[in-house]
C-alpha cells in the first residue's frame, strides 16, 4: 500500500516500527511463560519461581506500555502464579 501523502507515509513508517517492537515483547512474554509451564512439569519450584518473576516483569512492562490489556496482563500473571502455587 503506498500512502498518498508525506505524512501517511510517516505515520505507515511509525506503524510498522510500533509492530515489530509490539511483536517482539508479546514474543517475549509467551516464551517466558512456556519457560514457567515447563518449570512446573518437571516440578522444579525454584526454577519455576524464577521464571514466574521473569514473565510477570515482562508482563507488567508491557501492560505499562500499552501491548496489552491491563486486565490481560492480569490473568496471564494469576494462571501462572496458581500453577506455581500447586507445586508447593
Amino acid at each position: 500500500m503506498s500512502a498518498k501523502n508525506l505524512s501517511a507515509e510517516k505515520r505507515q513508517r511509525q506503524n510498522e516500527k510500533r509492530r515489530l517492537t509490539n511483536k517482539s515483547t508479546k514474543t517475549a512474554i509467551r516464551t517466558a511463560a512456556k519457560k514457567v509451564v515447563v518449570a512446573s512439569e518437571k516440578k522444579d519450584v525454584a526454577a519455576a519461581k524464577e521464571a514466574l518473576l521473569e514473565m510477570i516483569k515482562r508482563i507488567d512492562s508491557a501492560a505499562r506500555k500499552g501491548i496489552i490489556k491491563k486486565n490481560t496482563a492480569a490473568r496471564k500473571k494469576s494462571r501462572m502464579q496458581k500453577l506455581v502455587n500447586r507445586l508447593g
